[in-house]
């Protein structure tokens, strides 16, 4: 078992015509990935990658059976391909994108929630599940199969830590970068229950940033309801008050959203918190052998 995407996840890349697209169609594709089919206005009739290409989802859908999407539309057209994606029922749409508009992200999330889709992103890597699929850009060779969830608000930390657990022999359930912006489909606290009910993932990695509360009402959740190990790691504890770092998402402000804040409250819960990335692969595998013991 996994997190939302596992061997039955048909993807639908939508920009398969673009560089980016058609990149990642293909490792997509390597990692075992039932990718399905593109769409590109225009385009249809077309093949990438040997993945036919329609010109609408709607129509993709009919054909393929697809029941994910990944977008890599332009952010200028972000907000149509997801409702695009919407109104063709797909339960799944993981957003690659950055820089949409902050005004387009929340028409995008309520319209998404009301109609029943699960949105992962924007501006983020996207999830993968090693034993069943992927969606998104993630490398294919930072993983192994195991029982190890990660959940992160950065992409290329996710790499980092991903890969270091896989070099000490352990492996991963499900992954899941939940992107870096102020508005995202899905949080902490939505994606912490999934885990927990998932009987393949016996502990949890989280990584969060400075910028936002969400970190704190995970911890909240954790405290209350989370009954699996967790092990964290808080980027940006040298940020400056009031400085974006790299994240649109990840900025402190008016005394919220602090790297202080987010450590206190993720230890309070009974987390285990390291002070650089490099900590977490060996906080994991102490935690994994202490279990295996007992």
């Amino acid at each position: 078992m996994s997190v939302l995407v596992d061997r039955t996840t048909r993807v639908v890349v939508q920009g398969i015509t673009g560089h980016q697209g058609t990149v990642h169609t293909r490792q997509m594709r390597e990692f075992g990935t039932e990718v399905v089919a593109g769409v590109t206005p225009g385009k249809g009739g077309t093949t990438v990658e040997g993945v036919p290409v329609y010109d609408s989802v709607r129509e993709a859908v009919a054909a393929t059976r697809a029941n994910a999407s990944c977008i890599f539309v332009p952010a200028p057209f972000a907000k149509d391909a997801l409702l695009e994606a919407v109104d063709a029922g797909l339960p799944l749409a993981v957003i690659v994108t950055e820089h949409i508009p902050f005004h387009d992200m929340l028409v995008m999330y309520h319209y998404a929630r009301a109609r029943g889709t699960r949105i992962i992103g924007p501006n983020c890597p996207g999830i993968a599940a090693p034993a069943g699929a992927k969606v998104g850009i993630i490398p294919n060779v930072v993983f192994r199969p195991g029982r190890v969830g990660v959940i992160s608000r950065s992409g290329t930390l996710t790499y980092e830590i991903v890969n270091g657990i896989k070099e000490h022999g352990l492996g991963q359930s499900t992954c899941i970068g939940l992107g870096g912006d102020p508005v995202v489909g899905t949080s902490f606290v939505d994606a912490l229950p999934w885990f927990e009910a998932d009987p393949d993932t016996d502990l949890l990695v989280l990584v969060g940033e400075i910028g936002g509360t969400a970190e704190e009402e995970a911890a909240e959740y954790i405290r209350a309801s989370f009954t699996k190990p967790v092990v964290a790691y808080i980027a940006g504890r040298s940020a400056p008050p009031g400085k974006r770092m790299g994240h649109a998402g990840a900025i402190i402000a008016r005394g919220k959203g602090t790297a202080e804040s987010k450590v206190a409250a993720l230890e309070a819960a009974g987390a285990r918190v390291a002070r650089f990335p490099y900590e977490v692969p060996g906080m994991v595998a102490e935690i994994a052998t202490a279990r295996a013991r007992a």
